[in-house]
């Protein structure tokens, strides 16, 4: 799996891209159940599929790299897809030159290429979904791009369930049958 990863990446860029270009409106408003902004939520997910591909570019083994990045808060909708299909394209192609030795540091789990382009996806699908809500917008996960990051980064996902709800269980936004939400959630990035 870990020869698709860019085009996973890619494919939830690009899905994430679609649904926000559809956002346009009051950015102000919170995203879905989140206390952050619409806004914030997507300077969030910039940050962070940017901020993996800095991480493995210059794999650092103790901290993250100093790149900052937010949303410019006068951006249109589709300036804000723009961005956000511009930060999976980065972090596809640094998945493409980075070799699979490349390790870095993140405060859950001292990752390699494949933990990275997992946590982007689910950065990408969750996020998206919460701005796509928050704007009246239900949009349902792919289950593809869903099952190989339940299976990357929550090695202790509950299985039986389809993979799109497994990992909005995985990130604390629905319960599962049996099983009530969460509240404290993370992903594990070690090497396995």
């Amino acid at each position: 799996m870990t020869d698709t990863w860019n085009e996973l990446v890619l494919a939830a860029a690009a899905d994430g891209s679609a649904l926000l270009e559809k956002c346009e409106g009051d950015w102000s408003r919170p995203a879905g159940e989140l206390t952050w902004s619409c806004l914030e939520t997507v300077s969030h997910l910039s940050q962070a599929v940017i901020g993996y591909a800095a991480l493995l570019i210059a794999q650092p083994t103790d901290r993250y790299v100093a790149l900052r990045l937010a949303m410019d808060e006068n951006a249109s909708a589709a300036e804000i897809a723009e961005s956000v299909e511009i930060g999976g394209t980065l972090l596809a192609t640094t998945l493409d030159r980075t070799g699979p030795e490349a390790r870095a540091w993140h405060p859950w789990g001292f990752g390699d290429r494949a933990a990275f382009a997992a946590a982007a996806v689910l950065e990408l699908q969750v996020h998206s979904r919460d701005i796509g809500r928050a704007f009246g917008i239900e949009t349902p996960l792919d289950d593809d791009l869903c099952a190989p990051v339940v299976e990357r980064i929550f090695p202790d996902a509950p299985r039986g369930h389809r993979p799109s709800d497994t990992l909005l269980w995985c990130a604390g936004r629905t319960a599962l049958p049996g099983l009530p939400r969460q509240r404290d959630w993370r992903w594990h990035g070690d090497v396995r």
